[in-house]
């Protein structure tokens, strides 16, 4: 097989919808420019928002994105825990959901520096294999732990049953673990910045086009640009 084409070149914003992984995603952008193509950071098949495809010979950045901080909203269903932590899974736990008030200190103890055990339906591998491939079939892994910082963690809206939040965090950290840590699971999870870019600023997959991409220079100054300010 031939190698990839190394143009078009650039990176594009695209506003991954629910259902399809972004592997698909990444898939339906090089069937478009039929150049090497990549990704800065998953999202879960569930999961919308902000997806970084890299083109051509921007794929050589990845580096200089992946480690880029994040922005997230999701909806926390405060009754139950699941299998995946996201609303795929099966409940494995039900609760009482917290008082408001016991919301805010559990809310309060993940802002800033956390520790938490990383999702078992993750892509992490334990001994070899990737964790959610050992979750399927039912075998019980210790996952290890993943330390990260929340620089905020704001309440957007409180039900009783469910919270929703909005959160900047840094890269590598497992929001399902967080919605974990309060007794619960995403039922919602979009992901809104990667460090100076803006989901408003996406296309949808379908939408793509070679020309609305981002040209590497760009965007490695704006990258420069917002780890100065």
């Amino acid at each position: 097989m031939p190698p990839r084409a190394l143009d078009p070149a650039g990176v594009a914003l695209v506003d991954k919808p629910a259902g399809p992984s972004s592997f698909a995603v990444v898939s339906q952008i090089r069937r478009v420019t039929g150049a090497r193509t990549g990704h800065a950071g998953t999202l879960d098949p569930f999961a919308t928002g902000l997806l970084l495809v890299l083109s051509g010979r921007t794929t050589k950045i990845a580096p200089c994105l992946v480690g880029l901080d994040k922005r997230y909203t999701t909806a926390v269903d405060l009754t139950a825990r699941t299998s995946t932590g996201d609303p795929e899974g099966e409940v494995v736990e039900s609760l009482e959901p917290p008082a408001e008030a016991e919301l805010e200190q559990q809310l309060a103890a993940l802002r800033g520096e956390i520790e938490l055990p990383i999702p078992a339906a993750s892509a992490v591998k334990i001994g070899g294999e990737r964790a959610y491939r050992l979750a399927r079939r039912g075998v019980d892994a210790e996952m290890p732990l993943r330390r990260s910082t929340v620089f905020a963690l704001d309440v957007i809206a409180y039900t009783g049953d469910a919270v929703t939040l909005d959160l900047r965090v840094s890269s590598g950290t497992y929001v399902r673990a967080i919605a974990d840590a309060l007794g619960g699971h995403c039922r919602m999870l979009r992901r809104t910045e990667v460090g100076p870019f803006d989901v408003a600023d996406a296309v949808a997959p379908e939408a793509f086009e070679p020309a609305c991409m981002l040209a590497e220079s760009d965007v490695l100054a704006r990258v420069e640009r917002s780890r100065a300010s």
